[in-house]
């Protein structure tokens, strides 16, 4: 690093605008993927089986996915050429705008089909914004981290994964249990949405008072910036995004398939109750963010792509585990099982704040590691809880487990040919 401490900010500042920041990210982004599971399909895609409105549901969930990689891309043009600090305030901004508006939109049976295209279009929104914003917090985490900290600095946006999640899913219990199902179906859920507002305030509160970061205070004393970082990424540094870009496809395939996926599968196939399921998950949730706390000291000690490949290996043998305890009959096999997906879910995310970016120089760092990090979360989560769907409903759940152990592969393959990753941060 061109210095191992933050300038202008405390690494105390530093690091809690890293999680804050990504929690209200998370949270924002898991809200939906909560209501697209429980309240979405009848609300906002009418049809005369619940299979179909929970598929149509999910695949409005998967919209996200495509404007992810368009973000990282804007939002990477900008932070390599002009900053972190303003680019993380602005991801922040359109996605808790995405997210607030949804709390006022009309149902089907009110304005027909401008509301499915209005919910997907915020939800576009949703992702172009946390297409900006995972980078910028690992880039402003790890290029403030001293000598030999990196990934436990790295661990902190990765922990705001698990934060948000608690935070949203909390939230949709507490209503669960205060509202009867008639109120959480008519207002109810929007409450979360509403709740965004006050999220996102604080995380442009502590963000505003940051400064840059030294690392990339260094690469623009040292030469102007990109014109086109997304062009002189692909052409200086192609093999480590495409090996970065299928390295995460473990990652998100693991939490989609564990959290959305199980909890629309659990509520309805397997008919146990939307509030015990709910609260077995955020049970489980705390399991991945062991996960991610293990991860970083396991990699600050080894090496992060040790513990990646590890995690990857480990997602076969959950795989191999999904359709014995997940459809096993006994709710202590599903949080068995939904513990043990989640733990190593933070052995395959936790890595990756320090992982990603040092496989680019700074210059076009925020570009490279937003890019690998969003556009394999299409591969890995974008169509999950759609294609374990079909796949459950048309062949069972060991089918699930094979694309989950499938997923697990790609990744140990992807990260094979980076044994020498080049440390420049």
């Amino acid at each position: 690093m061109a210095q191992s401490s933050a300038t202008g900010a405390s690494s105390r500042r530093v690091l809690a605008a890293s999680l804050i920041g990504t929690a209200v990210e998370f949270y924002d982004f898991y809200i939906y993927a909560t209501a697209a599971s429980l309240v979405f399909g009848p609300l906002f895609f009418p049809s005369s089986s619940p299979a179909m409105q929970l598929l149509a549901s999910y695949a409005s969930l998967s919209v996200a996915f495509i404007a992810r990689p368009l973000g990282s891309i804007v939002f990477g043009h900008f932070g390599d050429r002009i900053g972190r600090k303003s680019t993380l305030v602005a991801s922040l901004i359109i996605m808790g705008g995405s997210t607030l508006l949804v709390a006022f939109l009309p149902t089907y049976h009110q304005a027909g089909w401008i509301a499915p295209f209005m919910l997907c279009l915020l939800r576009f929104g949703q992702g172009f914004g946390l297409g900006g914003e995972w980078g910028g917090a690992a880039l402003l985490a790890v290029e403030n981290a001293p000598p030999g900290w990196r990934a436990r600095f790295g661990m902190f946006p990765q922990l705001g994964a698990p934060v948000g999640f608690i935070a949203a899913n909390g939230l949709f219990l507490i209503l669960g249990a205060l509202l009867t199902p008639e109120q959480f179906q008519a207002w109810g859920w929007r409450l979360p949405f509403l709740g965004s507002i006050l999220l996102v305030g604080v995380g442009l509160w502590i963000r505003l008072k940051l400064t840059e970061t030294p690392a990339f205070a260094a690469a623009a004393a040292e030469a102007p910036p990109p014109h086109v970082p997304v062009a002189e990424l692909f052409r200086t540094h192609g093999r480590e995004t495409i090996s970065g870009i299928f390295a995460v496809v473990a990652c998100f395939a693991l939490f989609y398939l564990t959290t959305a996926f199980a909890l629309g599968y659990g509520t309805t196939t397997l008919g146990y109750d939307r509030q015990t399921f709910l609260s077995v998950l955020l049970f489980a949730i705390l399991f991945m963010a062991g996960g991610i706390v293990w991860a970083g000291y396991w990699s600050d000690a080894t090496t992060p792509r040790k513990v990646l490949m590890t995690g990857s290996g480990l997602t076969v043998v959950v795989g191999a585990l999904l359709a014995p305890m997940l459809g096993g009959g006994s709710l202590w096999l599903v949080g068995g099982f939904l513990s043990l997906s989640l733990l190593v879910m933070g052995l395959v995310y936790g890595p990756l704040g320090a992982w990603l970016p040092s496989l680019f120089p700074a210059r076009v760092r925020y570009t490279g590691a937003s890019i690998a990090f969003n556009v394999g979360g299409i591969l890995g989560g974008g169509l999950a809880p759609v294609a374990a769907q079909y796949l459950a409903s048309h062949g069972g759940l060991g089918f699930v487990g094979i694309y989950l152990a499938a997923a697990g592969l790609i990744s140990l393959l992807a990260l094979l040919p980076l044994r020498k990753t080049p440390d420049s941060l």
